[in-house]
């Protein structure tokens, strides 16, 4: 990351060449009440042999903890982010404020969405410059599990 003291970069290099078991995408999501949606992503990425780990944090009720694990996935591993959330949506966002690894948003639908989703679409596909979120459509994790692999690729 830019602007980061030099003895985390220096500690970056040097943990760069271990081969360890970590996944390359970290899924997150704001509830529980999002797996059964945000599992379809995984899914993706496990029958192309990616190894991935899929987390409950929310934007709002436990911003520190999303702060950490987002500040933390490259050194962990993790190379992309799927961030889904529903409602306003913040998760994304949230998650790309806090690292420079490539964040992908899945806009949520819930019984409690604004005209069927259109809240949670806005919330992440209008970001401030400098705080890039890829989107794909609303409740289309499976379309995330393959952007993230394009981008593995890549």
């Amino acid at each position: 990351m830019a602007n980061q003291p030099e003895e985390v970069v220096e500690a970056e290099a040097a943990f760069a060449d271990l081969e360890v078991d970590s996944p390359s995408v970290g899924i997150i999501m704001g509830s529980k009440s999002d797996m059964e949606v945000m599992e379809k992503a995984g899914a993706i990425l496990q029958e192309a042999g990616v190894s991935y780990e899929i987390r409950v944090m929310s934007a709002h009720r436990d911003p520190g903890t999303v702060s950490d694990y987002c500040s933390n996935a490259r050194t962990r591993g993790i190379k992309v982010i799927i961030a889904g959330a529903g409602l306003s949506a913040a998760l994304p966002g949230v998650a790309a404020a806090h690292t420079e690894l490539p964040v992908i948003g899945v806009p949520l639908s819930s019984s409690l969405s604004a005209a069927g989703g259109l809240d949670s679409i806005l919330s992440v596909v209008q970001m401030p410059p400098g705080v890039p979120v890829a989107s794909v459509g609303l409740d289309n994790a499976k379309n995330a599990g393959h952007l993230a692999l394009r981008i593995l690729r890549a």
